[in-house]
């Protein structure tokens, strides 16, 4: 048993990199593992019971004749039979009692979670998580009982709230950021569902009100770090660390009500993210004159009569008009988004970003999900894909990149960036040897119950991720120039799983598709 026992506590310690945080898709994997873990750890129970049943039989059994012999031990040996199975038993079945209790019926249970732990998540991705829910508790301005609660839009399917321990490792994981801004809030949190009669397994109070009174002084706010360092005083009169501080903070408080000092704000008191990004991901759009409406329009589109399109012409709706993003209704069935999807599974590694100088692929936080690559000509269905994007806009399709497939993690997100390099680079994307990257195909594969939106912070523009269309807009002008317009960004998703795929279209084979504009300023 000891082994089962250690084998347990280096779960937490595996060091292990598999970023299941950054993909949805392979979270789910995590559930089937866990399932497995159950059935066996089920097994084991199942063996623990009937070793015990075994005992108990043989200790009541034991206990009725001890009670019977003692009532008169020496008449009860005067027997030769009673006797002679006294001595087997002292001789031979205690032996074989005690080979059976030392049994250790779990190894069946410990080899499977020797082998599943080899592909348990590790720390960061924990850390991951966490950092997740403030992100998106920032992003979309959500109080600390809501998440906690797991109130969230769409028909999200909770197990269980976050507990008092759950609140507080949420508070912990932003205190070694030195982010003290929701260390306070999450520990504040705790403690109301503490104070509400729940039971935590390790966080005490003392130990909360430590963490939150040292958060709010952080902030600046002494008068809040007093009370609350008073009140663990009342849990724990004796905590000296508590009673220094009080002694400090009344000092400074004392200093400030006679101007000798100005109270002080710090820079981890943060309040939110409130940038355009962010305002965007909450849905506020910029609002369209009148004549910019005027210009939006949805239609049937078959490229000039392209010979593909004439039976079943593009719906195509406008979207934006300063940059143009459009977005076309139905372009892919949904066996084809299901086939790519089984396709990237395999596929999928954590998304990275190039460094434009050296040219080195990195993970960043700012970009949290997985992708993987397919070619166009080794499957029939991202051919399909791949026809129908070309017959839409018109543009050549050999040039482009593989397709990429995208799925998004907890709280997955691609904070702003350009599709395009910029004007600084000599020779764009000098890999492919076919020019900067002249547009952008967008497909969303997945609907998304809240957030994952796409946005434009410089345009104002917000695009709701729709299951089987695709969003379509130009990354460089007509004179060749990037167009900072289309600097966009992938929200973080708050409830749901979203697999995106795009195409990035060069300028190789487009000279007489989209011409290039006579006026430099264009």
């Amino acid at each position: 048993m000891a082994i089962f026992f250690s084998l347990l506590l280096l779960i937490g310690s595996s060091s292990a990199d598999h970023e299941f945080y950054s993909s949805i898709s392979h979270m789910t994997d995590l559930l089937y593992t866990e399932h497995d873990l159950v059935a066996s750890l089920e097994d084991y129970i199942q063996a623990e019971e009937t070793k015990l049943e075994q005992i108990k039989r043989w200790a009541q059994k034991l206990a009725n004749l001890s009670a019977f012999a003692l009532e008169d031990p020496e008449g009860f040996l005067g027997h030769p039979v009673n006797a002679f199975k006294l001595l087997k038993r002292i001789n031979k079945e205690w032996s074989e009692l005690e080979s059976l209790v030392l049994t250790d019926v779990s190894d069946g249970f410990v080899s499977e979670l020797g082998v599943k732990r080899q592909r348990f998540p590790d720390n960061g991705d924990l850390t991951g998580a966490a950092q997740a829910l403030l992100r998106l508790q920032d992003t979309y301005e959500l109080d600390t009982d809501t998440l906690a609660k797991g109130e969230l839009p769409g028909n999200s399917r909770l197990c269980s709230g976050l507990t008092v321990d759950d609140c507080y490792d949420l508070g912990m994981v932003a205190y070694k950021g030195n982010d003290f801004y929701h260390t306070e809030l999450w520990t504040s949190q705790a403690l109301r569902q503490l104070e509400e009669g729940e039971t935590p397994a390790t966080a005490d109070a003392v130990t909360l009100l430590d963490y939150h009174s040292y958060s709010l002084y952080k902030q600046g706010d002494l008068e809040r770090a007093k009370e609350s360092t008073k009140r663990l005083l009342e849990i724990d009169p004796g905590n000296e660390r508590a009673v220094q501080n009080l002694k400090y903070f009344e000092f400074h408080l004392e200093k400030q009500k006679t101007g000798e000092e100005t109270p002080e704000t710090l820079a981890s008191g943060r309040a939110g993210r409130n940038g355009a990004y962010e305002r965007l991901c909450r849905g506020d759009s910029v609002e369209l004159t009148p004549r910019r409406w005027s210009r939006l329009f949805c239609r049937y589109q078959d490229n000039r009569g392209h010979p593909n399109l004439l039976i079943d012409p593009a719906k195509e709706e406008d979207v934006w008009d300063l940059p143009r993003i459009v977005r076309y209704h139905d372009v892919a069935s949904d066996r084809d988004m299901e086939t790519v999807k089984e396709l990237a599974r395999p596929k999928l590694l954590r998304s990275m970003v190039k460094d434009g100088v050296t040219e080195k692929s990195y993970t960043v936080s700012y970009r949290i999900s997985k992708n993987a690559w397919l070619g166009d000509k080794k499957f029939a269905a991202v051919d399909r894909m791949v026809r129908r994007m070309g017959d839409i806009t018109g543009l050549d399709t050999s040039t482009a990149e593989e397709m990429q497939v995208v799925n998004y993690g907890v709280g997955g997100q691609y904070e702003p960036h350009m599709d395009f390099q910029g004007d600084d680079v000599p020779e764009p994307y000098a890999e492919f040897g076919t020019g900067n990257r002249i547009a952008t195909w967008l497909l969303y594969m997945s609907d998304v119950q809240a957030g994952g939106a796409t946005v434009f912070p410089r345009a104002g523009a917000v695009v709701w991720p729709v299951k089987g269309s695709a969003v379509f807009w130009y990354n460089l002008l007509l004179n060749g120039k990037g167009d900072r317009k289309t600097e966009h960004a992938a929200c973080p998703v708050l409830v749901g799983s979203k697999w995106v795929s795009n195409k990035w279209l060069h300028e190789r084979g487009q000279e007489f598709r989209r011409r290039c504009s006579l006026e430099s300023s264009d």
